[in-house]
């Protein structure tokens, strides 16, 4: 008879480590057009509604696929969903190289932005699976702090890559490799805490401690109806707070470089700029994560704990208005790393309330619904951006940015609520 494999320790921690980086890779794979946008437009000679045609190209593959994605890890699990949508872009991410013109770019963002689609519900299904409700939003901002970290480092790796070859092409096959190299430790370590070789019986109690009930051969529940999702007052506080929240991240990863360079700033200063605020959403991460976290170790509920962190740094995000009026380099840097170390801690708890307030066979449904919602508002804000930086400037568009997060931070704290008496159908959780 084989013996059992020795257990991992902390091996939730490990899985959290796996998706931090495949989100870092996600983002490095992302910002290498917006790290190159001020070449390739010059090469072609792109304008900024050209530039926005291919971001608009990612975005509607990206706000459809987040839904059905979503749908895809509910149904095939965490670990193959993740699997196909990784092999899937990175494969996309080093054909990229080959694309001449805006039609190409616009057709391989587009094939690129249906796999990388599963990794806000992918990430967000495997916290609910590994962790408990008082380490899951500390999981999430590790993950999520990946894209923060991805979208920093892009430009030096593709600058360096740049330089090096003296073309752009080979950026695109540079880091489209990291995603092959993470494919292969996740198929080797992933698997349901349940069906886990390695992990340890007092951990997988940890795991589950407080939940309900999971069939004992650890085989996953089947996902609920989307109209049955929809029905929720709570799906549609992340619907139409996500549709509000996320445009300000996009403008800020795919557009500062070319708002630093309409600011006259060199090619250089406009890309490495990027570090400032990614820097602070990074921070903001886990300043986030950790405020809820300890409030629920007060003992708050978590909806509570989660709600008071987007009272306190969703308003503030009014501090961006003063970079409308400001050409000085260092006071824009700050003011953008401010402004972004307020939106992760808020987008930390977007990302971790579904793992809170539905179980997890719903989990992956749900963050897909509230990633349409975010690419809705995203496409809309894309094609604005691109025709008022143009026609007008980007004044307004700043302005926009530090005003409509607090709207969603009201949408959000209104409707995502626990509700009075238990859910009937089992879906929603007491949060």
């Amino acid at each position: 008879m084989m013996n059992r494999p020795r257990p991992i320790p902390y091996l939730r921690w490990w899985i959290g480590g796996l998706l931090f980086l495949i989100t870092i890779i996600n983002y490095i794979d992302r910002q290498t057009l917006s790290a190159l946008a001020p070449i390739l437009e010059k090469e072609y000679h792109w304008d900024n509604t050209h530039f926005a045609m291919i971001l608009i190209a990612f975005r509607i593959s990206y706000t459809v696929m987040q839904t059905v994605f979503g749908r895809v890890l509910d149904w095939v699990g965490t670990r193959r969903g993740m699997g196909y949508s990784v092999a899937f872009y990175s494969i996309i991410a080093a054909l990229t190289a080959t694309a001449n013109g805006l039609a190409g770019f616009c057709t391989f963002r587009f094939l690129l932005a249906a796999g990388e689609s599963a990794n806000n519900p992918g990430g967000s299904k495997a916290v609910s699976e590994w962790f408990p409700a008082k380490e899951r939003a500390w999981a999430v901002a590790l993950f999520d702090s990946g894209s923060s970290i991805g979208g920093a480092v892009a430009p030096f790796i593709v600058l360096g890559v740049y330089k090096w070859f003296g073309s752009w092409r080979p950026a695109f096959v540079v880091t489209a490799s990291f995603g092959l190299i993470w494919l292969g430790l996740w198929l080797l370590i992933y698997r349901e805490p349940g069906k886990h070789p390695r992990l340890a019986p007092e951990e997988l109690e940890y795991i589950r401690r407080g939940r309900p009930a999971m069939p004992e051969d650890g085989t996953a529940l089947a996902p609920p109806a989307i109209k049955k999702v929809l029905g929720y007052r709570q799906t549609w506080g992340l619907i139409l707070g996500r549709f509000l929240l996320d445009p300000y991240w996009f403008f800020m990863a795919e557009w500062f470089g070319l708002y630093l360079a309409s600011k006259g700033f060199s090619l250089e200063r406009s890309v490495l700029g990027f570090w400032a605020p990614f820097l602070g959403a990074d921070l903001g991460n886990f300043v986030g994560g950790g405020l809820s976290s300890w409030f629920i170790h007060r003992g708050w509920a978590v909806g509570r704990a989660r709600r008071t962190v987007l009272a306190i740094f969703g308003p503030s995000m009014l501090l961006l208005i003063p970079a409308a009026f400001s050409s000085n380099y260092w006071a824009l840097l700050g003011l953008f790393a401010y402004a972004s170390f307020a939106y992760a801690a808020c987008s930390t708890m977007f990302l971790t309330l579904p793992t809170d307030v539905y179980r997890s066979n719903a989990v992956g449904t749900v963050m897909g619904l509230g990633g349409t919602g975010a690419g809705v508002g995203v496409l809309l804000s894309t094609l604005l951006i691109g025709i008022i930086s143009d026609r007008v400037s980007f004044q307004p568009v700043i302005i926009a940015a530090s005003i409509i997060p607090c709207v969603a931070t009201l949408v959000f704290i209104s409707l995502v609520r626990a509700p009075k008496t238990p859910d009937a159908a089992g879906i929603i959780q007491d949060f």
